[in-house]
């Protein structure tokens, strides 16, 4: 139930720090309740100044101002100890806001890091980026408001109307109906308000897409010549984004208003019915000016909720979005088996996976087996589903049908979706074309494999990747730093600190997906050369799959299997593929012979 309120449910996380949301409450209640205190003090004060009490003459002509300095000095002990209370309540409330949005974030950050593959492929970054910026920040000014609004504001308003109702029944009562109804149109507001801004929600996103993609497309942008039409696209993005700003507000301001109004209407009832009491004498003075200040004071408050049901109509929205991908299943959850210490090939057993959201199936009962230490390259033509195939070794995505196995026919299989997923991680790499670097040193990048790794152990790593003159033309060797997604270096160098990266783990299987698509077939050669020669602990050697279309690469390998129509349509050495499949000849361009 508590699932369709998704700002609720970011407020619950308070439960998680129960004592400070006590304590930071209890401060509340005794703000209000010593404005309560305060005010009624003062009609009494002024009671007694009215009657004559305050300040009496003696007998021999002097003044007895006793009285007077009692109330005097009780309202400022009341109007003290108020505003330590009051400001203790707001500082504490802040820290406790901040301290539930960063658990939410952190929740949020490590949610997307746990989605699968195929979450990320059907969500842009622009999308992630602004649930997590945007969305928050719109959390925050409603968690913000939430406790002098939603805490305070009922808290003084009980305490207001309760102390007009001891003066008077209908003194109170009347104002109470006026906030009920004028707070009814607000809520009536919100739906509209929440409408328009899942609208502005999406808008940011396409904004966010866009410069997403301006910022990482760069180099294509400036090779096509096309930073005026990527720029023309982007003010339009931004231009509907404004537009759908500018219609959210011009509704806000045009229907806020009118329960302001509403509510505002009680402050006219309390001098005119309040003037009719004390002409009565069912009134006093002071009961009556307590009677205009506490409204006032709740009149102020009532109309601030104006602006406070647009923060927290927008904060829904967010809320709902940011919940929606909280709630994204997770698709691929670790298992409990631990993986075999033994060395590790792989196996896929009638393997079948559709593209995202349901689209084409890209392997279909798709077979193959390799041994450990065993060199073997996967060749396809384009879209063929190679990176599919090397996605399910790691469980970066999972199969719809058929088994992902690791071991060997010696040792026994174990299906990848029964392991610890940590321990498969950290045994099964797959190497990317895209050679991704944090904005970090390189021995801070490489050591994400080996965090343990001495500069010692850090060279090696180099040394077997053939990245050797890498790390000599760096101005500061190990600690220069590699500047955004490793700008700093060409192709051929990050992938080759990509490969020193995934070899300092020490991987039993590795799979290197077009990932010396840059390299020139000497450094090829001899990384490869040296992923053969790598022993692991025990003897125990790397088994490596290579997807490429380079014939360097193939020439390298034991086996060569080519994957056709979602299945492995043939295997064998080069030669022998070359010598009787023609699909296999075409896809390389060689002639046969």
């Amino acid at each position: 139930m508590i699932k369709h309120y998704p700002l609720l449910r970011s407020l619950l996380i308070y439960r998680e720090m129960p004592w400070r949301f006590t304590l930071t409450a209890a401060l509340f209640v005794v703000v209000s309740g010593g404005l309560a205190l305060q005010q009624w003090l003062i009609g009494n004060a002024l009671n007694e100044v009215n009657n004559g009490h305050a300040v009496v003459r003696l007998a021999d002509g002097n003044l007895d101002a006793s009285r007077a300095w009692f109330w005097l000095w009780l309202l400022l002990g009341v109007a003290l100890i108020r505003g330590i209370a009051q400001y203790s309540a707001g500082v504490l409330s802040l820290i406790l806001s901040q301290a539930l949005l960063t658990r939410l974030r952190e929740r949020i950050l490590q949610h997307v890091q746990s989605l699968h593959l195929g979450y990320h492929w059907q969500h842009g970054m622009g999308e992630m980026i602004s649930r997590t910026t945007r969305d928050a920040d719109k959390l925050r000014d409603a968690l913000i408001s939430f406790w002098r609004q939603l805490v305070e504001t009922p808290l003084i308003v009980l305490a207001t109307v309760g102390l007009l109702i001891g003066y008077n029944l209908w003194l109170g009562l009347v104002p109470l109906l006026l906030t009920g109804v004028g707070l009814w149109i607000f809520v009536r507001q919100t739906e509209r308000l929440l409408v328009l801004d899942r609208e502005v929600g999406a808008a940011y996103d396409r904004v966010n897409q866009d410069l997403s993609e301006g910022i990482g497309g760069v180099r294509v942008i400036k090779s096509f010549a096309l930073e005026a039409g990527r720029i023309e696209r982007f003010n339009q993005q931004v231009d509907f984004f404004a537009e759908q700003a500018r219609l959210a507000l011009a509704f806000a301001s045009s229907r806020i208003p009118l329960p302001q109004v509403v509510v505002a209407l009680s402050h006219v009832w309390i001098f005119i019915y309040g003037a009719c009491l004390v002409r009565d004498g069912r009134l006093g003075v002071g009961e009556w000016v307590t009677s205009l200040l506490i409204v006032t004071t709740l009149i102020f408050r009532i109309e601030g909720i104006g602006r406070v049901m647009q923060v927290f109509a927008d904060a829904r929205a967010s809320a709902e979005r940011i919940w929606q991908l909280l709630d994204a299943p997770l698709a691929i959850q670790s298992a409990s088996e631990p993986l075999s210490k033994a060395p590790l090939g792989l196996c896929l057993a009638r393997v079948s996976v559709e593209a995202p959201g349901g689209g084409q199936r890209i392997l279909h009962q798709c077979s193959l087996a390799v041994q450990p230490g065993e060199v073997v390259a996967l060749v396809g033509a384009t879209g063929a589903g190679k990176s599919v195939l090397a996605s399910l070794l790691p469980r970066l995505t999972d199969a719809e049908q058929g088994a992902v196995l690791v071991g060997s026919s010696r040792d026994g299989w174990q299906d990848v979706r029964t392991l610890k997923l940590d321990e498969l991680r950290q045994r099964v790499h797959v190497v990317p074309q895209e050679s991704f670097l944090f904005s970090d040193t390189l021995a801070a990048n490489l050591r994400l494999a080996a965090p343990d790794a001495s500069d010692e152990t850090l060279r090696w790593g180099l040394s077997m990747a053939a990245a050797d003159d890498v790390l000599e033309r760096l101005p500061q060797g190990l600690n220069t730093a590699l500047g955004d997604r490793g700008v700093t270096l060409s192709g051929g160098q990050r992938q080759r600190i990509n490969l020193a990266r995934a070899l300092l783990a020490k991987p039993d299987i590795l799979c290197l997906d077009d990932a010396t698509s840059a390299l020139d077939s000497v450094t090829e050669r001899r990384v490869i050369e040296n992923i053969r020669s790598l022993l692991q602990d025990q003897g125990r050697g790397t088994t490596l799959l290579i997807i490429s279309s380079k014939l360097s690469t193939l020439l390298l390998a034991d086996r060569v299997l080519l994957l056709a129509d979602g299945h492995i349509a043939d295997s064998g050495s080069h030669a022998e593929l070359v010598q009787r499949n023609a699909f296999y000849r075409d896809l390389l361009g060689v002639e046969h012979g």
